[in-house]
């Protein structure tokens, strides 16, 4: 794919909609905590788990792609000193830096995300604290553009002890070629022998946020596992889920979601 194919998903990507994607996923009937059956308590336990390991630790996690969404560094907030957010849209920054600062009374409310993450840890920890902690460790949101060979261009001087991304290089790739050099790029900024956590959707061709209908590459399991080997990854766990019909709303065409916990090779 040429750059005229990144160039339009980045100006699709001008009319995403940062409170109307939240409300198509992460609001009911998504955002259905009664059963791990149901995505998001999957997608929480899937990191809780991994971090639980205590393998996944060090001095700076990097999330590639952050979104305007926070539940996917909760369980990582224990286990990094610095928690760096990312994201290519100034919406989707601003929207993670008024949660941080608290002076918005209109931001998304991720408490029943914290308690759910709190309660699954098993620890005792009271989700407020847990809440502040990620509020304090989150000390940069970058912009970030991933199709870039260094995607954070000068801002970071170290390689990341482990990065985290969920729905991101495959809902920014206009094809497969193009995912894989995203790949690529965002190795560079993993040290070696780091991990990566990635959550993503399989066999998705489109999604919705607000009056923006956004492409994305269909992938599949097979297609992941491919991609991060010749990344120079070895797979430490992988899982996926099938998206039941109950949560099929129409705002996507999502078939199901895979969690990939790989490690960098060299």
């Amino acid at each position: 794919m040429s750059a005229n194919g990144i160039a339009a998903v980045a100006e699709s990507y001008q009319r995403f909609n940062p409170r109307a994607y939240l409300q198509n996923n992460y609001m009911p009937p998504r955002a259905n905590f009664t059963s791990e059956e149901f995505a998001v308590p999957w997608k929480l336990r899937c990191l809780a788990d991994a971090f639980a390991t205590g393998e996944i630790c060090g001095h700076t996690l990097i999330d590639i792609g952050t979104g305007p969404t926070i539940y996917q560094l909760l369980s990582a907030c224990d286990y990094f000193e610095e928690i760096v957010a990312t994201d290519y849209l100034e919406v989707n920054r601003a929207e993670i830096k008024n949660w941080v600062l608290g002076e918005d009374s209109s931001c998304f409310d991720w408490s029943p995300y914290i308690q759910y993450t709190c309660k699954i840890e098993g620890n005792g920890e009271p989700w407020k604290e847990k809440e502040q902690k990620l509020k304090k460790k989150l000390r940069r949101i970058l912009p970030i553009d991933v199709h870039q060979a260094k995607p954070l261009g000068s801002s970071l001087s170290q390689p990341a002890d482990a990065l985290v991304s969920a729905f991101c290089l495959e809902a920014v790739s206009p094809d497969r070629p193009s995912f894989d050099r995203a790949l690529r790029n965002v190795t560079t900024l993993l040290k070696p022998g780091g991990h990566f956590l990635m959550i993503g959707a399989l066999d998705e061709s489109f999604y919705l946020a607000g009056e923006a209908k956004l492409s994305v590459v269909p992938i599949s399991e097979a297609d992941v596992k491919e991609s991060f080997a010749k990344s120079g990854y070895r797979t430490r766990n992988f899982r996926s889920y099938v998206m039941p019909s109950s949560l099929k709303i129409g705002v996507d065409d999502v078939q199901g979601i895979f969690f990939i916990h790989a490690q960098k090779t060299a």
